[in-house]
C-alpha cells in the first residue's frame, strides 16, 4: 500500500501508544514499517519475501525498535503482540484471521480483499452471511472502515479492498458447552448452506458415527430444523449446539 494518507488512518484506528507491541504480517517495502515504528514501543514486521527482507534490513538499519522476521507468520516463531496493523497477504487472509483470532489482543486492524472483508460483518440470510462470519462474531466485534481502490498499491491488484478493525470480546457473546463442536458444527454446515438444518446437519452427525435412521430423527426433533442454514443467527448456532449435547451426550 502506498497511500500515505491511508496508511495514517489505519495506524489512527489502532490507537497506538508507546507501550504497544505491533505485529505487521507482510511488511512489503516497509512503508508503513516505518510510520508504525514511530507511533509505539516495538514493530514485529514479518515477510516471507526474501529478497524484501533484504531491502527492508538495509532500510531499517539502526531501528532499534523494529524486529523483522523472514517466513510464513503461520509457522514462524513470533514473539508477543497486543496489536496488528497490517495489510496481510490476501492468499492467506482466513488462516490469519482464526490465527489472529486465538491470541490475546486489544485490537487488529487489517486491509483485506473487500469480498472477504464483507463476509467477516455480513447481515444474517444475505448472500455473504458464511462460517467466517459466525466464527468471527464470537469471538470478536468488527467494524468495516475504509474502503481501498486498487489504486492504493503498487502494483495494483484486481481487486478492490476495506480497511476492517477487530476488536476481541471479554467473553463470546452467547455460551456455549463444547465450543470445538460448536465451530465443527458451524464448518458442516455452512458447506450446505441452503439447505434446511435437518438435511445439513446429517453429515455432522454422520461424521460422529450416528447411525443414519437415527440421526434423521435427531435432525427433525431439533429446535431449528425447518430453517435454513443461512437463516440461523450465529446465537441460533450456540443454542443448536447445546440441544444436540443435552440430547446425545455425544460431544461432551
Amino acid at each position: 500500500m502506498t497511500d500515505s494518507a491511508l496508511l495514517q488512518r489505519m495506524i489512527s484506528y489502532a490507537a497506538l501508544n508507546n507501550e504497544d507491541v505491533v505485529l505487521e504480517v507482510g511488511a512489503g517495502f516497509g512503508f508503513l514499517t516505518r510510520l508504525l515504528s514511530q507511533r509505539c514501543k516495538k514493530v514485529v514486521a514479518v515477510e516471507v519475501d526474501s529478497k524484501l527482507i533484504q531491502v527492508l534490513r538495509e532500510q531499517f538499519q539502526g531501528v532499534g525498535n523494529i524486529e523483522l522476521i523472514e517466513g510464513d507468520v503461520l509457522k514462524a516463531s513470533i514473539p508477543s503482540f497486543n496489536k496488528v496493523v497490517s495489510t496481510p497477504p490476501y492468499s492467506i487472509s482466513s488462516p490469519l484471521l482464526f490465527w489472529l483470532l486465538g491470541k490475546p489482543l486489544d485490537t487488529a486492524v487489517l486491509t483485506f480483499q473487500k469480498e472477504f472483508a464483507e463476509r467477516l460483518a455480513a447481515p444474517v440470510g444475505s448472500k455473504d452471511y458464511s462460517r467466517l462470519t459466525v466464527t468471527t462474531y464470537y469471538w470478536a466485534d468488527v467494524e468495516l472502515l475504509d474502503y481501498v481502490p486498487r489504486t492504493a498499491f503498487y502494483p495494483p491488484p484486481d481487486v478492490d479492498s476495506i480497511v476492517a478493525r477487530l476488536k476481541p470480546r471479554p467473553k463470546p457473546p452467547f455460551r456455549v458447552k463444547d465450543e470445538q463442536a460448536f465451530f465443527e458444527l458451524v464448518q458442516t454446515v455452512f458447506t450446505q448452506r441452503n439447505k434446511k438444518l435437518r438435511n445439513a446437519i446429517l453429515l455432522f452427525f454422520q461424521k460422529r458415527g450416528i447411525a443414519k435412521e437415527k440421526a434423521q430423527e435427531l435432525a427433525d426433533s431439533l429446535t431449528f430444523h425447518d430453517r435454513r442454514v443461512r437463516e440461523l443467527a450465529p446465537e441460533d448456532f450456540g443454542a443448536l449446539t447445546n440441544e444436540i449435547i443435552e440430547k446425545t451426550g455425544l460431544l461432551r
